[in-house]
């Protein structure tokens, strides 16, 4: 049994602390104490005290070398501490945590969480692979997690969560919240797990690292995977759509086309009560500027065809629209700006079912270029067109974007060939 007293006196006073410190830091380290201690500089009290400890005199000279393997030896015959060095400093100090062992088990941790992101969900993306990859190297989740393990192992497993039910169905953010996470605020903005899924849901939309920040690229981000910040900014511009007499939004939509003039919906209009359309299988020409749809009504007015504008990329209000366009099996034709923005947004409205393009492919594009029209196209990356595969190659060759306006002469004249009453 340890003798404290006796220990304090041999080992705990100010004057031995240095070496009880190097002591406790080597057990800390997984270190033998079978290598002596030294102390630069030592004063004549700090040795002094060692010669008591050990009961001889040392060396002289500035610095003092203190065989820890006597001390041990010292402590044990004195019986101030039969189990020797290490127990003493225990006894004296309290316990020594392994930081090797800390450090082993803080890595299992940290693997366990990491692993929380190997999932289908983000593994079968490949724009989500390498999004984990990012994640990892930026130290995200360690950064949002405070640093612990544990949070962060929940976090990855809520992300995973979310990004599992990624795309969804025109839901706004709070619905969705609700639906994957069981909480409506989950994704409020400035949450840590908002910061993980949203970086996610910037690469699902193939957003740019360097894209500026803001309420706008956000709401484009969660757009372009089907979630709407809320009901009533997601919006969709439209003209010409007949509308029907049995719901308020269909009355609206019909006063609008008698008076040829756009009509706005929100994502509230269409999915609280979704109006009816009237489409009876038309063919729905969609563009991607206001300055087509806003010119097509000057032009033809309520003899417009059925017409909507998207916008830019699609909002869940008009990713909503055009479902439900597509899902009734009306056609669906396509015509946007010759850039790699316009190829993407084309990308994502050609893949309904019944789209196609208007005027959007190579021969079209190379035409407008033969004519002179366009301006130099210095920005943007690449992206396939996989309902036209030449027309990407074409594109950057020529590196030219051709504008909806720069050809607006021709969109009318298709327009004017369906006018409602030629």
């Amino acid at each position: 049994m340890t003798d404290l007293p006796r220990l304090r006196r041999l080992l705990g006073g100010p004057e031995t602390a240095w070496l009880v410190d190097r002591i406790r830091d080597r057990l800390a380290n997984g270190r033998a104490l079978d290598t002596p201690a030294t102390l630069k500089a030592a004063t004549a009290e700090q040795r002094r005290a060692v010669e008591l400890l050990l009961g001889r005199r040392l060396r002289t000279g500035t610095s003092m070398s203190v065989p820890l393997a006597e001390v041990d030896r010292v402590l044990r015959e004195s019986l101030a501490c039969p189990d020797g060095l290490a127990a003493a400093v225990v006894a004296l100090t309290g316990p020594v945590t392994d930081r090797r062992a800390q450090d082993a088990r803080l890595s299992v941790a940290w693997q366990q969480a990491w692993a929380e992101l190997d999932h289908p969900a983000v593994n079968g993306r490949p724009e989500l692979a390498s999004w984990r990859a990012k994640v990892e190297a930026t130290g995200l989740l360690k950064r949002i997690s405070g640093g612990d393990p544990a949070a962060a192992r929940r976090l990855a497993a809520d992300a995973v969560q979310a990004l599992s039910q990624l795309p969804a169905d025109g839901l706004t953010l709070p619905v969705f919240s609700a639906r994957t996470l069981g909480d409506t605020h989950a994704l409020d903005e400035g949450r840590p797990l908002t910061a993980l899924v949203h970086s996610a849901v910037r690469a699902l939309a193939a957003m740019p690292a360097d894209a500026v920040s803001g309420a706008t690229s956000r709401r484009a981000a969660w757009a372009a995977v089907g979630v709407a910040l809320d009901e009533l900014s997601s919006r969709v511009l439209t003209l010409g759509l007949p509308g029907s007499p049995a719901d308020t939004t269909g009355c609206v939509l019909a006063a609008a086309r008698e008076g040829g003039e756009p009509c706005l919906l929100t994502l509230r209009q269409l999915t609280r009560r979704p109006p009816g359309l009237g489409l009876d299988g038309h063919t729905v020409h969609v563009c991607e500027n206001p300055a087509v749809l806003a010119a097509a009504a000057d032009e033809l007015g309520p003899d417009c065809p059925p017409l909507i504008c998207v916008e830019g990329n699609l909002s869940v209000a008009a990713r909503t629209l055009l479902t439900r366009i597509a899902d009734h099996g009306c056609p669906i034709s396509y015509h946007g700006d010759f850039d790699w923005g316009g190829i993407r947004i084309a990308a994502d409205v050609l893949r309904l079912p019944g789209a196609t393009p208007w005027r959007y492919d190579a021969p079209s594009y190379l035409a407008a270029v033969e004519r002179g029209l366009g301006t130099p196209l210095t920005t943007g990356t690449p992206a396939p067109s996989p309902w036209d595969p030449a027309l990407a190659p074409a594109l950057a060759e020529h590196s030219t974007r051709v504008e909806e306006e720069h050809v607006l002469d021709q969109l009318l004249a298709d327009l004017r060939q369906h006018a409602v009453r030629p």
